[in-house]
């Protein structure tokens, strides 16, 4: 359901403060929120390859749950593999249909 508010406010291709972006929406509602990360990155990684091949000019933003922002995203491990793999995050509040923070 929030994937489809975020395709309804930003149609996918999507353009932010004249930036072109792209974003990947993941729930995290499988019982291995880790296996979900690995998953999401893989899939983040070869989604930014592609798009550096197709658009460059264009940005690719990981989309996250709130909830799994201030409690998974929140550990060491989590948050240095985000610094390390340069994953851009857009966190989302599913209850509210909100964008809470756009990390650039």
């Amino acid at each position: 359901m929030i994937a489809n508010t975020l395709r309804k406010t930003f149609q996918t291709p999507s353009e932010k403060d004249d930036q072109k972006i792209a974003v990947e929406v993941k729930s995290f509602l499988q019982p291995s929120t880790i296996s979900e990360f690995h998953t999401a990155v893989g899939q983040f990684l070869n989604y930014r390859r592609a798009l550096r091949a197709t658009e460059p000019d264009r940005r690719l933003y990981l989309a996250v749950p709130l909830e799994t922002y201030k409690g998974f995203f929140a550990l060491p491990f989590i948050r240095e593999g985000v610094e390390e793999f340069q994953l851009l995050l857009l966190v989302y509040d599913a209850e509210e249909k909100v964008i809470s923070l756009w990390q650039k």
